[in-house]
């Protein structure tokens, strides 16, 4: 649906005769998409290009190519970003790659067109957010369990190699996105793996409690929140 609706956009966009306004909405309002799409073709050789769809979200624009590789970009990509930021996501999802008891994306980094791209394989499944009320309620019980389990693994752990990435607010590290990022295998109904992490951070627990519900009302109304904290709980009962 996104890609149609850039691809459109784009070329209406082609149509405004004021060269100035044209560019200023191709990169104010379509994140510059064709110019990071042609550059991600050039990034990707060995890519066919024969499905792709566009994501947006947060604070980034992606493409998934031929259901093999998720690419990833600001939006609102700024050239003059310290590399040091722009790494900030593969940093912190390797740190705790080891560390966790879900899947974990690796991140590479690819460079093409000016632009810095972040690109990992995509992981087949299905969002547990898109799930249908029954089946969620369903499973809650199986996916509460295994999400609590990696709360307790990430919040609870300090990896040496992002320790500068501590902010004076929180008592540990967080997803802080976990609602609408949770991959499920469909044959086996198990969580196999998060994405997103551009919002991971320093943070507190309740947070993290709240996020994983806050952003869905069939979420929050499947009652899988109050399982993923009782089953929190048991595993500090349990230390």
């Amino acid at each position: 649906m996104w890609r149609l609706y850039f691809e459109i956009c784009d070329f209406l966009a082609g149509l405004i005769p004021n060269k100035k306004l044209r560019e200023k909405i191709r990169r104010e309002d379509l994140y510059d998409y064709r110019k990071k799409y042609n550059a991600l073709r050039c990034a990707l050789p060995q890519a066919e290009f024969k499905h792709v769809r566009v994501i947006k979200g947060g604070w980034n624009i992606g493409f998934i190519v031929d259901d093999k590789y998720v690419c990833k970009i600001r939006k609102h990509y700024d050239r003059e970003i310290p590399t040091e930021k722009i790494m900030r996501e593969k940093r912190i999802t390797d740190a705790f790659a080891k560390i966790v008891p879900l899947k974990i994306l690796k991140i590479d980094i690819l460079n093409a067109g000016g632009y810095t791209f972040y690109r990992y394989n995509f992981i087949p499944g299905k969002n547990l957010n898109r799930m249908r009320m029954r089946t969620i309620l369903k499973y809650k019980d199986r996916w509460g369990k295994q999400l609590a389990n990696f709360i307790n693994a990430m919040h609870n752990s300090a990896p040496v190699e992002i320790a500068d990435l501590k902010t004076d607010e929180g008592d540990g590290w967080n997803h802080n996105d976990i609602c609408n990022n949770i991959i499920v295998d469909k044959k086996t109904m198990k969580i196999v793996g998060l994405i997103d992490w551009e919002y991971a951070g320093w943070g507190k627990l309740e947070t993290e409690f709240k996020n994983c519900t806050y952003f869905s009302a069939k979420m929050h109304k499947s009652g899988i929140g109050d399982v993923i904290r009782r089953e929190y709980n048991k595993l500090q009962n349990k230390a």
